[in-house]
C-alpha cells in the first residue's frame, strides 16, 4: 500500500512554555513572561502537541495549503519566542531644522515642533507593547511580534513628510535595527 503524501512541521516547544490547542482552532503559549493566543484555523491543516513539538501537518496538500503550513508554523514560533524573549525594535530620532521632542502619553506617541509645526503629530502604541524614550533613540518592546512591529510603523508613518523634498528634509523617526 502507496504512503499518503503529506507535510508536516515540527516546531520544539521550550522547557518553560506551554501550548493548548483548543477545539475552535485557537493555539495558546503561555510562560512566566507572558501569555499570547491566536486563532489559526484551515479545514484541511491540523495543529497538534505531541510530547515536546507542536506538528502543523496536512494529508494530500495542495500549493495554497502547503505555503498555509509554513506560514502557520512561522506564527507559532513567533509566539513562542515572544513569550520567552521578546521583540525589541529600535528607532532614532533624527532631525536638522527643529529639534524633535517626544513623549508616551498612555497608548499615544507624542512627536512635538516636528519640522516645526505647532499641533503635535500623534501614533498609535498598541495593547501590550511598551515604549520607551532615552534621548534620541526609542526602543519598542513586547511580546506580540506583529503588535510591535505595527507600532513601529504607527511611529514611521506619523513622522512622513509631504509636499516637500525628502532629500533636503530628511527630518523624522526611522527604524534603525529589529532586535531579532
Amino acid at each position: 500500500m502507496a504512503k499518503i503524501p503529506e507535510i508536516v512541521k515540527k516546531i520544539p516547544i521550550p522547557e518553560n512554555v506551554q501550548v493548548n490547542i483548543t477545539e475552535k482552532g485557537i493555539v495558546e503559549v503561555k510562560s512566566e513572561k507572558a501569555m499570547l493566543s491566536r486563532e489559526l484555523k484551515h479545514h484541511r491543516i491540523k495543529i497538534e502537541v505531541k510530547g515536546n513539538n507542536v506538528e502543523v501537518k496536512c494529508e494530500l496538500p495542495k500549493k495554497k495549503e502547503k505555503a498555509l503550513v509554513g506560514t502557520f508554523a512561522a506564527h507559532i514560533r513567533n509566539m513562542i519566542k515572544g513569550v520567552t524573549e521578546g521583540f525589541e525594535y529600535k528607532m532614532k530620532t533624527v532631525y536638522s531644522h527643529f529639534p524633535i521632542k517626544t513623549r508616551v502619553d498612555g497608548n499615544e506617541f507624542i512627536i512635538e515642533n516636528f519640522l516645526g509645526e505647532r499641533f503635535p503629530r500623534k501614533a498609535k502604541v498598541l495593547e501590550g507593547v511598551q515604549v520607551e524614550i532615552k534621548g534620541e533613540m526609542i526602543y519598542v518592546r513586547g511580546a506580540d511580534k506583529e503588535k510591535v512591529g505595527q507600532t513601529v510603523a504607527n511611529i514611521e508613518r506619523a513622522t512622513r513628510i509631504k509636499d516637500r523634498d525628502i532629500r533636503v528634509f530628511q527630518d523624522g523617526i526611522y527604524l534603525i535595527s529589529k532586535g531579532e
